[in-house]
């Protein structure tokens, strides 16, 4: 039976003590670009119980947004060794930090072998799957579940995630434990927006998963209606320059990584992310908790956990997007109503807080479990 972590922490436990004095858990970030997953793991290690210390061992390509965050000893930067089948710069830096639990971050099943496979060597290990994806066949695909099946535990943020995890990966159901994403509440609700024209932005990596090519199209389409709108869309990517040149015409603006994310929900209409495949989108997330009225794709678990907090349409449908952005962008009540509806349901549901603390909890009972004992006595 696949776990929810909520039996592990409780729904009232922030903040609770651990059974260990201090438990030191290194998370593995193997990244070439900062997206949603990554933006996971850095609120995972900001709102860590006090109980447990962090550290990080980090791509370069993304190290500069650990650095705030934690103290400067327990950044470690390492070379990218994304497909590749080893990482000795990371199991230097797992020797040197000498971690009681160690948690790999994957933004698909494939292709982080190198740091799956290094962190097993040096203690025992979770890892969090971000989304669904190619697992290969033959020996490529027996070798996966062989490293899979070694791993202590595996964090699913969404229901098809879980099911890959226990069908074509081969985990234990029992290792499998469902937390979904948490983002910050903002304290208050947002002011009232309504632009002239309105204004519809997108987050997220500039990859074909996104889906902006369908936004484009989409946006092509209501402008050749007559309708009026500015698009924001922030993020960088492989996709960039492409979308860019599909953009040329159209009230498009590409602001490439955007450090105040808030900022932008806070002054937009409408949100709109046509993803392809998607766990539980931490950008549409965000952009809910704002209050913000939302378009988005039914993949992973954005149809199960937003009805009724967001317009929810098949993916790769391009009139169906169209209809549900002219809904919004036509219907100020609507775009209220909707809007007042999203934060109720993220402050229910999606506190970063909680995320935080059951991610915890499940490194503990994993740190314990393969224990038996509390903390090496030197451990401070």
């Amino acid at each position: 039976m696949i776990r929810d972590a909520s039996v592990l922490s409780g729904p009232d436990s922030f903040g609770r003590p651990s059974v260990f004095p201090r438990l030191h858990a290194v998370f593995v970030v193997d990244s070439d670009a900062f997206g949603g997953a990554e933006v996971y793991v850095r609120r995972v290690v900001r709102f860590a119980p006090p109980w447990l210390r962090c550290s990080v061992v980090v791509s370069k390509d993304v190290a500069e947004h650990f650095v705030d965050c934690l103290p400067f000893s327990d950044v470690v930067v390492v070379p990218l060794r994304r497909h590749r089948w080893s990482a000795p710069a990371t199991a230097e830096a797992l020797a040197a930090l000498r971690p009681d639990v160690v948690h790999v971050n994957l933004v698909d099943p494939a292709s982080d072998h190198a740091a799956v496979t290094t962190a097993l060597r040096a203690a025992p290990t979770v890892a969090t799957l971000h989304l669904e994806g190619h697992i290969g066949n033959g020996i490529g695909r027996d070798r996966l579940r062989e490293t899979y099946g070694r791993l202590a535990a595996v964090i699913a943020p969404s229901e098809p995630i879980a099911e890959q995890l226990v069908g074509p990966l081969g985990v234990s159901p029992a290792r499998v434990v469902r937390v979904r994403h948490g983002v910050e509440i903002p304290p208050h609700p947002r002011k009232p927006v309504d632009n002239s024209p309105p204004v519809v932005a997108s987050v997220g990596r500039l990859t074909a998963q996104k889906g902006f090519d369908l936004l484009l199209d989409a946006v092509a389409e209501l402008c050749s209606q007559g309708q009026e709108l500015r698009v924001v869309i922030a993020g960088d990517g492989r996709d960039a320059a492409a979308l860019r040149r599909r953009a040329a015409g159209l009230p498009v603006e590409f602001v490439g990584h955007c450090r105040d994310v808030p900022g932008l929900l806070a002054s937009c209409d409408v949100f709109c992310l046509p993803s392809r495949r998607e766990a539980l989108s931490l950008a549409l997330l965000e952009a809910v908790a704002a209050g913000v009225p939302s378009v988005a794709t039914d993949v992973g678990d954005h149809r199960a956990a937003l009805t009724g907090a967001a317009l929810i349409i098949p993916p790769e449908d391009r009139p169906a997007l169209v209809r549900a952005l002219a809904r919004l962008l036509r219907e100020p009540a609507l775009r209220a109503e909707l809007g007042a509806r999203a934060r109720e349901r993220a402050v229910r549901d999606f506190a970063v807080e909680r995320m935080a603390e059951r991610t915890a909890s499940v490194l503990e009972q994993v740190a314990l479990t393969r224990t038996g004992s509390p903390l090496r006595t030197e451990r401070r």
